[in-house]
């Protein structure tokens, strides 16, 4: 059986592009015709397939891992690669964090850490299990996420595509608990390594 993704993950990458294509002042934004030519962010195939991917979203439709693979290595062409992975890993996680009820989110919000950080565990391995086909763990102050099949994998050079799964991490955390330390990627399938892992502190956390 083919692999699949929820179709969140296509859409966010093709979203983050958008968003860094986007006019940077009133001076682009009168020549937004003549940059929809040269920024394919802006351009309507784009526009389509955003289209298209929150259709799928709506009807709770799985993609092909491949599609969303795809679209990944289209970004990894471009210079800004790593700027735009990370736009896309930070929009998977507010999307997602937004989807939790906001009882459930202003609950972990006000509880002292010790409490809320099982709660907010708990939210962050359904996400990743559903969005990044992966898993998370917790080692002491440490949260550490695993993914198996990335849909960035090798897609763009020095291993930028990764920053997809660093941001979604640092972002999720943020979102629940406050301020988290650094995300570092300890594990990455390209080096050999059996599989891609992220590590995030929660030894910072407010409260």
């Amino acid at each position: 059986m083919s692999r699949t993704v929820d179709p969140l993950v296509p859409l966010v990458l093709l979203e983050a592009v958008r968003t860094v294509d986007l006019p940077d002042d009133a001076f682009e934004a009168e020549f937004v015709e003549e940059l929809r030519v040269k920024r394919f962010g802006l351009s309507e195939t784009v526009r389509a397939q955003i289209i298209r991917y929150r259709e799928a979203v709506k009807k709770g439709q799985p993609l092909p891992f491949e599609e969303a693979a795809g679209i990944a290595r289209l970004i990894g062409r471009r210079p800004d690669a790593e700027a735009v992975f990370r736009e896309a890993g930070r929009q998977l996680a507010r999307v997602t964090y937004g989807r939790i009820l906001g009882l459930s989110r202003g609950i972990i919000r006000a509880m002292p850490a010790f409490l809320a950080r099982p709660f907010a565990l708990g939210h962050v391995r359904h996400i990743a299990r559903r969005y990044a086909l992966g898993s998370v763990r917790r080692v002491g102050a440490t949260v550490i996420l695993e993914v198996r099949h990335s849909v960035t994998l090798d897609t763009a050079p020095k291993s930028a595509g990764c920053t997809f799964y660093a941001s979604m991490l640092g972002e999720l955390l943020r979102q629940f608990v406050g301020t988290v330390g650094m995300v570092d990627h300890v594990r990455c399938t390209s080096r050999q390594e059996g599989t891609c892992e992220w590590r995030a502190e929660w030894s910072k956390v407010r409260h």
